[in-house]
């Protein structure tokens, strides 16, 4: 076999430089030639085809004096509800002003008129004032929080921070004092006014009721890792449901709640007593709650006893009720759950006797997949027996967040329900959101056949442009059986800004639908069983000025001029208690916001609510279920969030009830 020549060295570098001249012509050709589809090719955006910017608002910002602000709304709601028409009228100013040695003073002022078919057509005024004056020093290391107009009873931090029982404050127009001394921990607080509630759709007004409301209380530090308070409140009325909503109604009730708790590092120990003095009588009460926290498990366990007739202000307070409760959480890796048994006895004999189990549990199987479950199970000596159960699962995929959901409850007597769900909310680009549930489930009512009802919901939103953004959620329901229900619900909302300061939001309610008449029986009958609802439509409209000026501009947390962002969430009612909001799940609106304990918000119709300007790093997020519907309550534990440069933290939070 013969051996092939090898070319000579020339004849190879020459062949080299050949195919070199050949791949450079034919990239140039490839260049000249016009780009397949696909391709990707290089272009360059000329400067005169670019967008303009947004105006900075800062440009223009008078830096003189200290800092202090200025806002102005105008309010117009139209409401509607079968023939019944009445509509809104509302103005709402507030304002802002930082003194040198006196610390700040706020305004916030409503005046809202009502007129159509309500109470024969008849023109109502309502209003809510609020003037604060926070943070003024005196002598001793005191600080004081001055407040007068429409308040909320000041409570001691010790009566806030109840992990069983809850005591709400109570809304009043009055004034009210409170001085606190840091270096020691003392907390010296009084108020009196007059009692009433909230009113009003899209501005918040404020009726006066007839009894009055007075409160006084302190906290101190009787010595080493201890803590202790004591409260009194006197107060007028109760707060009950009427045709318009809510309403005082006659009830006089005084009041007295003393506290102290022991605590050294994660272990704490607190013991409550609690006396009333009301139309039912007298009453007293006491609890102790006790939480351990032991590696990755916490423990918190507890005993009570409550007399009944027990009250506390305006609202329901637990009563009528001995025993106690035991709580097991653990939460590490990819697991978190948690179980709980109350063992609960009726002083008179009129109400419950038995206990009452729960547990939840979720593994997170990887970053995409999490499930879980839970269930509760009530017992009562006499019978009655009642369990629910649930079991979901979330996965992310490239079609965004999806949850499947089964929930089933037997309360016994034929009373079997239950319902599968699947919510998905979809990956869209920044601006956008939308998410999409449906639901079908089948409700058992005691002797009666189940009704069964089939749901679909959006929720979703839309940036147009920089400067306008369009939110609304819809829901469409059908359903069959005694007491079933065929409608729909859509809320439709615009806001933007129109010039310099001023901002334009509206929104669109409407409700129509049918429900089954449960006195229609002859099964021969050639009408509808379905009688149509009244219904409901609802136009609101907020043109808003706000003016700032001064520096050096606060920031909140922070140091005059530190980095800052802002931070924007909303409220809502969580149907299913997995955190996530689903397209079904309403917002919960007119409810307060704390941030840092200091600074306040209220949510929206839609449940939103912001801080503008916020310290960099980690803050603290409370909410007030002062205005929430019962039996819904929120977490007395803060939230903690972390705020970024320039940039908008969002959260949302979500109301849960008793399972």
């Amino acid at each position: 076999m013969t051996a092939l020549a090898r070319p000579p060295l020339r004849h190879r570098l020459a062949a080299a430089l050949a195919l070199i001249l050949a791949a450079c012509a034919g990239t140039a050709a490839a260049q000249d030639a016009p780009a397949p589809d696909g391709d990707y090719r290089d272009r360059i955006i000329a400067p005169q085809a670019l967008a303009p910017l947004p105006p900075d608002p800062e440009d223009d910002r008078d830096d003189t004096g200290l800092p202090r602000s200025l806002r102005i709304g105008l309010d117009y709601a139209r409401n509607e509800r079968g023939d019944e028409r009445y509509d809104e009228r509302g103005l709402s100013l507030g304002g802002y002003w930082e003194t040198a040695n006196w610390g700040s003073v706020s305004l916030d002022a409503t005046a809202l008129r009502r007129g159509g078919d309500r109470r024969d057509g008849a023109r109502e005024w309502s209003g809510a004032a609020t003037l604060w004056q926070r943070g003024v020093y005196v002598d001793g290391g005191w600080r004081g929080d001055n407040g007068l107009g429409v308040l909320a009873t000041p409570a001691p931090e010790l009566q806030r921070n109840q992990y069983r029982f809850f005591l709400p404050t109570v809304a009043m127009a009055g004034a009210s004092s409170q001085w606190s001394r840091d270096a020691d921990g003392r907390t010296v607080y009084a108020a009196f006014g007059r009692a009433g509630v909230f009113d009003g759709t899209r501005t918040v007004g404020f009726e006066l009721g007839d009894g009055e409301v007075a409160a006084l209380g302190a906290q101190w530090r009787p010595a080493p890792n201890w803590t202790a308070s004591a409260a009194l409140l006197s107060n007028d009325g109760r707060i009950a449901a009427d045709s318009r909503g809510v309403a005082l109604t006659p009830g006089a009730t005084q009041a007295g709640h003393w506290a102290a708790r022991w605590s050294s590092g994660a272990d704490s120990v607190q013991f409550n007593l609690l006396n009333s003095h009301s139309r039912d009588g007298n009453a007293s009460g006491g609890w102790i709650d006790a939480s351990a926290r032991r590696g990755r498990f916490r423990h918190d366990a507890g005993v009570f006893s409550l007399d009944p007739g027990m009250a506390w202000g305006a609202l329901p307070v637990n009563q009528d009720a001995r025993g106690g409760y035991y709580r097991l959480g653990y939460q590490y890796g990819r697991w978190l759950w948690n179980a709980g048994l109350d063992e609960i006895r009726s002083i008179s004999g009129r109400g419950f006797d038995g206990r009452y189990a729960t547990a939840f549990a979720r593994y997170q199987a990887s970053t995409r997949l999490g499930y879980g479950a839970s269930a509760s199970l009530r017992h009562a000596d006499g019978g009655g027996d009642a369990y629910s159960v649930q079991g979901f699962a979330d996965y992310r995929s490239d079609w965004g967040q999806t949850r499947l959901q089964l929930d089933r409850a037997d309360a016994g007597g034929g009373e079997r329900s239950w319902q599968a769900s699947v919510d998905q909310a979809l990956p869209l680009p920044e601006g956008q959101h939308l998410s999409l549930s449906l639901a079908y489930a089948e409700l058992g009512q005691r002797g009666l056949e189940a009704t069964r009802s089939a749901s679909v919901s959006l929720y979703g939103g839309l940036r147009l442009g920089q400067r306008w953004n369009l939110d609304g959620n819809a829901r469409w329901t059908r359903g069959d059986g005694p007491s079933a229900t065929r409608g729909s619900d859509i809320n439709l909302g615009l806001s933007g800004a129109l010039a310099r300061g001023w901002t334009l939001s509206a929104a669109l309610y409407q409700s129509r639908g049918s429900q089954r008449s449960p006195f229609l029986l002859d099964p021969l009958a050639l009408d509808s069983p379905f009688q149509r609802l009244p219904r409901e439509r609802s136009a609101l409209l907020t043109l808003r000025y706000d003016w700032q000026a001064g520096r050096p501009q606060a920031v909140l947390g922070a140091a005059p001029n530190a980095a800052s962002g802002d931070i924007a969430g909303t409220l809502y009612l969580d149907e299913n208690g997995d955190g996530v909001r689903a397209a079904s799940e309403r917002p919960a609106a007119n409810v307060t916001v704390v941030l840092d304990g200091r600074w306040i918000a209220r949510t929206d119709s839609n449940g939103a609510f912001a801080f503008a300007r916020v310290g960099v790093g980690e803050h603290r997020l409370q909410t007030v279920a002062d205005n929430l519907p019962l039996p819904w309550s929120l977490s007395d534990a803060p939230t903690t969030l972390r705020v970024s440069v320039r940039e908008t933290t969002r959260i949302e939070i979500g109301a849960t009830r008793p399972r």
